[in-house]
């Protein structure tokens, strides 16, 4: 799926992701590497009309509050299962494992998933792909939740940079065929990190 391919390529190339510490300046590079992509007509999501008046997204000001070192507990016997999406798509999905983490003094967890259909091509095999709600959902941010690109880490922890997560290309045009998040994803903390929603 496109989103994952573009942001694979962005985030290996100014993130690297083998960092475990938050680095404000890559995260800000972020922001202004997303901008352009949706400002060039030839690899944006925004339909012809929102070019008129496109000025950037609308981002949360980076946090180091949002950045946080996961611990990573692997489910290697989960079984393959067909993701729902917003159109009649099934993409096969696996879970890879869970993701633990702090934040406002609690502990929550999510899961994080594969994509069996793209880590057949050897440049996406350590890739893995975390949606999630929060409680900004559907308020201000994007009522269908956010995505998270990640690379799988050679240890049993896992640096999350919530300042870059961003919203499904369906946040855009109906166009797109875009995973729905799972409803064990569903943070009980307000992530006031990454892309806000585009329309009201």
């Amino acid at each position: 799926m496109r989103y994952i391919l573009l942001f694979s390529i962005l985030f290996q190339s100014v993130f690297g992701y083998s960092q475990e510490k938050f680095d404000l300046a890559a995260a800000k590079k972020y922001q202004q590497e997303l901008n352009k992509e949706y400002a060039n007509r030839d690899t944006s999501p925004l339909e012809e009309a929102d070019f008129s008046h496109f000025k950037g997204l609308d981002f949360y000001p980076v946090s180091k509050k949002y950045f946080v070192v996961a611990k990573l507990v692997r489910t290697p016997k989960e079984k393959a299962f067909k993701m729902k999406t917003s159109t009649d798509r099934t993409p096969i999905y696996k879970k890879y494992g869970e993701v633990h983490f702090e934040m406002d003094g609690k502990m929550h967890k999510l899961n994080v998933y594969q994509s069996l259909e793209l880590i057949v091509n050897p440049k996406y095999k350590n890739d893995l792909f975390l949606p999630f709600f929060d409680a900004t959902s559907g308020k201000e941010s994007y009522i269908g939740g956010k995505y998270i690109d990640l690379k799988i880490p050679k240890g049993n922890t896992i640096a999350i940079d919530f300042n870059t997560s961003y919203n499904p290309y369906c946040a855009y045009s109906y166009r797109y065929s875009c995973p729905k998040v799972p409803l064990e994803n569903d943070l009980k903390v307000a992530i006031r990190a990454g892309v806000k929603k585009f329309h009201d």
